[in-house]
């Protein structure tokens, strides 16, 4: 076993890799960019050292660096994680050179399988099926490869995954735009624009095979996952075993997958992609590293894969045969994203001011990269907790996964929780016969907001109520301090008056309506409130961190403040209230008429209109590039531009104006 290891990623990745290393005695060592220099990973390492700016391509990507801590650090091995230099043969080859242990399959492997055209080569010849497609080539080869195909297709980048540099084509006028945009992004996250055509199959499943070869000859396969649950091509659920597959194809599947690693001469973890519908499957790709949802397989096996991983690295067999290996039961994962569903998956950064996350129990797993006091950039992955859950039958399962998606909180930026939850209660996800295209068929409905009702009005304006009242009393005490006489009039928060009665008015906005309450015999430990003509009785109690608001029905809410208002959390969901002498209006809310705003640092790398050019609502007015993908900025109504503040190459701070427009679709 290695004395010390590095560890070339950041985030959750970086956490769990170091949990095993501890639990095996050996020391660890973390990277980090300025951005992350206090970040969990950092402070959970023996030792960390600074690799430079936060782009990636100033850090996390930059061998030569990584190399040189390795030297200083003394570190005898590196695990490259997932994402950035994890599937690169030259970092495998550079750490080899310099007599580092490389914990990941060797360079030949990793150059033939690392690119998705050679592997499907490679697999055509050990009698793998794969899809319909190109081996890759300029764009003029491409476009021809898309005549011979047919629409729709895939255009993919060759190397990398994740869903990046990935488009969906439907149409002929579509692919030159898809083309560029791929490539631009693939260059951008992976250091590669090379692109491959494939064929898009509608309503397939995406179930990979997760395997694990030594350097003795030993390969054996896990259960397969279903990864079908995706948005923007990228996976959001995955469940262990697949829902619904037939056990001969199974073994098929399973068969394929070994045949495919001996092809390659493979050595580590490594997962086989395929496509699966109509009783028949296609290879996809080959992730030559430790995927995201691995855990899902570590939870039916009893097996910790990044010990596995570690082993082997190091010489040693396979620490199972394929015979003794055992699965038992369902086990599925959620990943936690800092987005938004509700305006097209866009990244959110920020700081944590509120994360909560269940316990965890044999049954149930939390792999998390942040913790409250966090900054979310957009230089990253949005990725920022896993939740794995397991059962003994996959009802079980899925009910565990809705009740710990319902005790997840998270305040400071936008998360995906909402769309989980709703997919995890959906029938679909009962039944287990949704396909890749379920969430983006599907989600208007799965972002759709419950009407407003009396009853969850209370219990917000409640505990906006027990905000009002703190804020009075501490205002109080800084009265009293001030005339030094504790029994001061002035210190008391009872709201009480002269020829009046004792209240409170306050006035909040929620999702775009107004609420008022008004505050009655505020007492330790409770109050009465008026809301409009009727009026409630409410006890507060302090449960941990949480307040607990009787009247007359017991609820559990969390109660965060901003300096605008105040979140409060009923079930896991976020309720933003703003109080409206602040002037400011309900959070989610965009841009005046006229602007398009960056929602976030990034870089611009294509504008799309000029001034005098006229738009329709939803037309592509420039293409923003953060945290590692491309987000296409769209116009809000339909107009004539104005004005265009930007140019491709710019970096744009969040909230600055990048293009107005003036409306004409008003009356």
């Amino acid at each position: 076993m290695m004395r010390k290891l590095l560890i070339a990623n950041r985030g959750e990745i970086a956490c769990r890799i170091m949990r095993t290393a501890k639990q095996l005695g050996v020391a660890t060592v973390a990277v980090y960019s300025d951005a992350d220099a206090h970040a969990l990973h950092v402070e959970r390492a023996d030792e960390a050292y600074r690799l430079g700016p936060a782009p990636a391509r100033d850090s996390y990507l930059s061998i030569e660096k990584i190399i040189d801590v390795a030297r200083r650090s003394g570190a005898d091995a590196i695990h490259p994680g997932y994402g950035f230099l994890s599937e690169n043969a030259d970092f495998a080859e550079a750490c080899a050179a310099n007599g580092l242990i490389f914990v990941g399959p060797p360079p030949h492997a990793m150059r033939l399988l690392g690119s998705k055209s050679e592997a499907k080569a490679a697999m055509v010849g050990a009698g793998v099926p794969v899809a319909p497609g190109s081996s890759g080539g300029d764009d003029a080869e491409l476009v021809e490869a898309a005549r011979a195909i047919g629409f729709p297709l895939l255009v993919k980048a060759s190397a990398g995954g994740g869903g990046r540099g990935m488009r969906i084509v439907r149409a002929p006028e579509e692919l030159l735009s898809a083309i560029e945009s791929a490539r631009r992004e693939a260059r951008a996250a992976f250091g590669d624009d090379a692109l491959f055509i494939e064929k898009y199959f509608s309503g397939y499943k995406h179930v990979e095979v997760q395997i694990f070869a030594d350097s003795h000859g030993g390969v054996i396969s896990f259960f397969e996952r279903d990864c079908s649950l995706q948005r923007r091509h990228q996976k959001i659920i995955e469940e262990t075993p697949a829902p619904g597959l037939a056990s001969p194809l199974r073994e098929q599947m399973s068969d394929a997958a070994v045949r495919a690693a001996r092809a390659a001469e493979y050595v580590g973890a490594g997962t086989i992609e395929f496509l699966v519908g109509d009783d028949h499957f296609y290879f996809l790709e080959m992730n030559t590293r430790l995927q995201v949802e691995h855990p899902v397989t570590e939870m039916v096996s009893n097996q910790d894969l990044v010990e596995w991983q570690l082993r082997v690295a190091c010489g040693s067999p396979l620490p199972l045969t394929q015979n003794d290996l055992k699965m038992r039961g369902c086990a599925i994962e959620a990943r936690i994203c800092a987005e938004d569903p509700g305006r097209g998956f866009m990244p959110s950064v920020g700081k944590i001011v509120h994360f909560r996350a269940p316990q965890e129990t044999p049954f149930l797993r939390v792999d998390s990269g942040v913790r409250v006091g966090d900054s979310v950039t957009p230089y990253y992955d949005s990725l920022l907790a896993k939740l794995i859950v397991s059962g003994e039958s996959r009802e079980q399962a899925l009910r565990r996964l809705q009740a710990a998606l319902d005790d997840v909180e998270i305040v400071g930026v936008a998360t995906n929780l909402d769309l989980l939850r709703a997919i995890s209660k959906s029938d679909r996800m009962a039944r287990g016969d949704y396909d890749t295209e379920f969430v983006a068929g599907n989600i208007d409905m799965l972002t759709r907001d419950a009407p407003p009702c009396a009853d969850l009005d209370r219990v917000l304006l409640a505990a906006a109520s027990v905000v009002v009242l703190a804020d009075a009393h501490r205002m109080a005490l800084e009265a009293s301090k001030a005339v030094g006489d504790e029994w001061s009039p002035w210190a008391a928060t009872d709201a009480w008056r002269l020829y009046d009665r004792a209240g409170c008015e306050f006035e909040v906005t929620q999702a775009g309506r107004m609420l008022a309450a008004e505050i009655l015999r505020p007492q330790d430990g409770g109050f009465s409130l008026n809301i409009g003509d009727s009026a409630m009785s409410v006890d507060v109690q302090r449960v941990g961190d949480r307040q607990l608001l009787v009247d007359g029905i017991k609820y559990e809410a969390s109660i965060v403040t901003l300096d605008d208002g105040v979140v409060v959390i009923l079930g896991g969901k976020n309720y933003v209230l703003h109080w409206a002498r602040a002037g400011t209006s309900s959070q989610g809310e965009g841009p005046t008429n006229e602007s398009v705003l960056a929602p976030m640092p990034g870089t611009i790398t294509r504008v799309c209109v000029a001034p005098g050019d006229a738009v329709r609502k939803g037309d592509a007015l420039l293409v923003l590039e953060a945290m590692k993908m491309e987000i296409a900025m769209a116009a809000p109504h339909d107009g004539v531009v104005k004005s265009v503040a930007c140019a491709a190459g710019d970096m744009a701070k969040e909230g600055v104006e990048l293009v107005n427009i003036v409306r004409t679709d008003t009356a």
